[in-house]
């Protein structure tokens, strides 16, 4: 029975993550993500879907982050009628997300419509560039579902628009005398490519997409409306527990570490192998960082046919959570020296509750002074609430503090703003301070304008705890940038940047591959045979690159996809 999956997002990118799963019975789809980031990438939001909604039996979520679920109400608005299955926290979570999300949405679209009234002959060029981008985008998405003309190679194939399926297919892995020699010899091979038909006069290539002519490139893809609406179709699943989400297909659930909620999620294809067997599927999600603060690790995961795993630290390494921590007491002790402002980009969702608890602790430490704690964000605090009902979901020095009564997600001396009012003062209270702000990679949010006041002090301080996207703000100034364009105006950058990578929710290059390790440790001798392809997805190129080669060094062998590619699993 023939297996195809497509590759919609998160392929040679961070964001936008969505696969969807075909099988003779049953169209599955697994996260709805937004790209993210920089504009040329945002605007494949725009881009006609994969699928037709319609068609789809399931949607299956691993967690809450926009990049994971925000394209859930576009997708229900236009067609899906089906379950969305997630944990209670993802889905508690989710209604934050996807609720900010249209509402920004919306607000952005009115702040545009007003903007090109003052300025229309800006707002035209504006536009023009916008409709190159989205253009450029739809011949990037064709490429990734057009046949490619020489076999043997890596390429995107086929086209679930026009049913023209002319399908990648991934070979087992090549048959030994005994495990001992399989082993060997899928350890010492090459990756294989993906074995590509030649293109004749028997394969019908797929159609270009066509631009839209009555696209409007700055309407909201959906608003609070259409989010809420979308909420209704969401179903609670447990973890550990096997359940059929479609006909033959079976999802379990795993506790990813990620963030409150985030799962791992294992499909078994009933029957769906040459000789009946099952086939299973691993997607990995957002691996969490094993050993972080608040939340349990990820779940060892030790049989599969085919794994999904992500790569966004591929080639890095997160310092010692210890290091972390001294970094980030030094840098609260030398914005108390001088007066400062300390300036935390951090996501609503997971890292904010993280840096939280880290200041907690460093002031029962005695290790900082207690400085006034600015929490800027309205959804990081409604997540934080969402995070104190479920300790269920805590490791077990967690929950030894909550039942104790301590307040882990709440610093002794923190101010939490009610409304942009709020957000404005605090430019104008008494120094020292520290503010939290969302969004983590300065691309939009209220930090941006806290950024706008502070980017010109020497004596305030940028600290980045988490992941910046190749062409964002935050990547620039991580960089050592020294003229950045903040709301539209160039300026000088005279605060300090420094950077902590002990407080990111992903796990680095060492903890993905310990992660992967386990589907070779699992089944014994010659484990690595069970798995036929790991697929690299939610990384950029470069990451990818590095991790590529130790991956296969396992004997487990590689395909990284591109955007929109389909492949016929076996």
């Amino acid at each position: 029975m023939p297996i195809h999956l497509h590759f919609l997002g998160a392929a040679g990118t961070v964001t936008g993550s969505q696969y969807l799963l075909e099988t003779d019975r049953a169209k599955v789809v697994v996260d709805c993500g937004m790209f993210q980031g920089r504009p040329d990438e945002r605007i494949r939001n725009l881009v006609p879907l994969g699928y037709d909604p319609t068609t789809i039996d399931a949607m299956l979520l691993t967690h809450a982050h926009l990049d994971h679920c925000g394209l859930i109400p576009h997708v229900v608005d236009v067609g899906y009628r089906g379950p969305i299955y997630a944990t209670k926290g993802t889905i508690e979570l989710a209604a934050l997300v996807l609720l900010d999300s249209g509402k920004l949405q919306e607000e952005f679209s009115k702040r545009e419509m007003r903007w090109e009234r003052r300025h229309p002959d800006r707002a035209e060029e504006e536009d023009r560039e916008e409709q190159t981008q989205y253009e450029a985008a739809l011949d990037l998405a064709d490429a990734g579902e057009a046949v490619a003309d020489s076999p043997g190679i890596e390429a995107p194939l086929g086209s679930l628009a026009t049913h023209e399926h002319v399908p990648t297919t991934i070979e087992p892995v090549v048959k030994a005398a005994d495990d001992e020699d399989a082993a060997a010899a899928t350890a010492s091979r090459p990756a294989s490519p993906v074995r590509v038909p030649q293109a004749g006069p028997d394969v019908h290539l797929p159609h270009a997409l066509e631009p839209d002519p009555n696209l409007d490139l700055d309407a909201p893809l959906y608003t609070v409306r259409d989010a809420r609406t979308a909420l209704g179709r969401f179903k609670p699943i447990d973890y550990d527990t096997e359940t059929e989400v479609a006909p033959g297909v079976h999802a379990t659930f795993l506790d990813a570490g990620h963030i409150l909620g985030s799962a791992i999620i294992r499909l078994r294809l009933e029957g769906a192998g040459e000789d009946g067997s099952d086939r299973t599927i691993v997607f990995s999600g957002d691996l969490g960082r094993p050993g972080a603060a608040i939340l349990r690790d990820y779940t060892a995961v030790t049989e599969a046919d085919y794994v999904l795993v992500e790569t966004t630290y591929g080639g890095r390494e997160h310092q010692p959570e210890q290091e972390a921590l001294d970094v980030l007491a030094q840098t609260v002790a030398l914005v108390a020296e001088h007066d400062g402002v300390l300036l935390v980009p951090s996501f609503a969702i997971g890292r904010t509750q993280d840096i939280v608890y880290a200041l907690d602790r460093l002031i029962d430490e005695g290790r900082i002074p207690l400085l006034p704690l600015y929490l800027d964000s309205p959804m990081g605090s409604k997540a934080t609430e969402i995070y104190r009902r479920h300790p269920e979901y805590y490791d077990e020095a967690a929950r030894r503090l909550f039942r104790a009564g301590e307040t882990p997600l709440d610093y002794p001396k923190q101010i939490v703003t009610k409304d942009v009012h709020d957000s404005d003062a605090i430019a104008r209270a008494p120094r020292p301070y520290m503010i939290v702000a969302s969004n983590g990679m300065l691309t939009g949010g209220r930090v941006v304008g806290h950024l706008r006041d502070l980017i010109g002090d020497p004596n305030a301080v940028l600290l980045f705890v988490g992941y910046q996207g190749v062409g964002t703000l935050g990547a620039s100034l991580q960089a050592g940038a020294r003229k950045v364009k903040v709301e539209g105006q160039l300026v000088d950058v005279r605060c300090q940047v420094k950077s902590v990578a002990g407080f990111s929710a992903h796990a680095d290059e060492s903890q993905i591959l310990d992660w992967l390790r386990n589907f070779v440790r699992g089944g014994g001798p010659g484990a690595a045979r069970s798995v036929r392809r790991v697929f690299l997805v939610h990384g950029d190129p470069e990451a990818q690159d590095a991790i590529r080669p130790k991956i296969e060094a396992l004997g487990l062998p590689t395909t990284t996809p591109q955007w929109r590619q389909q492949i016929e699993l076996e």
